[in-house]
């Protein structure tokens, strides 16, 4: 992977609730970029309503990255579990672990319907991925097995804050459980962390849609939020010695600009 890295997660392309409309929006965020990692929940490969255009936006924007001259790296997310590789990123000698976030939660996404309803099938999941307790690569297989045999039914009927908002909280064991997600993430990194990779210092997740930087156990846990209502989206850059990070700045136009940088940490 070519210097420095810029990371991005969750643009969700062609959701309904996705800010992003027109995908030419987005090359701004690619210049300067040695390799784009799109850590996660990139499209919608399991939605049978939105697959299709969703992958005309994802064609679009890997033509808008050679274009840039970027090299590209898509991790896989929940929503997108069938890219290939072990599901992770380590930087830094492993002291930087870059993995989409789901792998956090032993069911994926505690807050889905699907997944609230399906708790045998991720029972029986655990039970036949034994090593998933222990090794990392078998721990990510297993997350994307939960999420192919979970896949969203149901989707939001549009992308204003109050149909968002009404959705989540529906049935309360939906709410209940995405609020304690985004109240316990850093404490939930820090765990991860401590069993699969006791190296890392820190990890950069998405997922939880919930935008910032957390600290729990010695450990920092980025969290670069994502682009669907009501967001915020961030970014983060290594470039082989600092990890630096910031909110991406989006226009009434639709056009996305990296915000001002904020160096996080440098790794000599």
């Amino acid at each position: 992977m070519r210097l420095p890295l810029r990371i991005l997660s969750d643009l969700h392309l062609g959701h309904k609730a996705s800010r992003i409309e027109d995908v030419e929006n987005l090359r701004p965020l690619f210049r300067g970029a040695g390799t784009v990692i799109f850590n996660g929940d990139t499209w919608e490969e399991l939605s049978t309503h939105w697959r299709a255009r969703s992958e005309v936006m994802l064609g679009q924007l890997l033509a808008i990255l050679e274009e840039e001259g970027c090299d590209v790296v898509c991790l896989p997310g929940n929503h997108d579990p069938g890219w290939e590789g072990a599901g992770f990123i380590e930087l830094a000698g492993g002291r930087i672990v870059v993995t989409h976030g789901d792998a956090l939660l032993r069911d994926g996404a505690p807050w889905k319907r699907e997944m609230l309803a399906g708790q045998n099938v991720v029972a029986a999941l655990w039970k036949d991925h034994p090593a998933a307790e222990t090794d990392p690569v078998a721990r990510h297989q297993l997350a994307r097995e939960i999420a192919k045999r979970l896949p969203n039914l149901g989707h939001p009927s549009g992308k204003s804050l109050f149909t968002r908002a009404l959705d989540a909280v529906f049935p309360p064991r939906r709410a209940i459980a995405m609020l304690r997600a985004w109240m316990t993430q850093g404490r939930l990194g820090a765990r991860f962390c401590e069993r699969y990779f006791p190296r890392a210092e820190l990890i950069i997740v998405g997922h939880f849609h919930c935008h910032g930087i957390r600290k729990s156990g010695g450990r920092t846990v980025i969290n670069t939020g994502s682009f669907v209502v009501p967001g915020p989206a961030g970014w983060v850059e290594w470039d082989g010695k600092t990890l630096s990070a910031g909110r991406i700045r989006e226009k009434s136009s639709g056009e996305t600009l990296l915000g001002k940088a904020k160096l996080i940490r440098k790794f000599i």
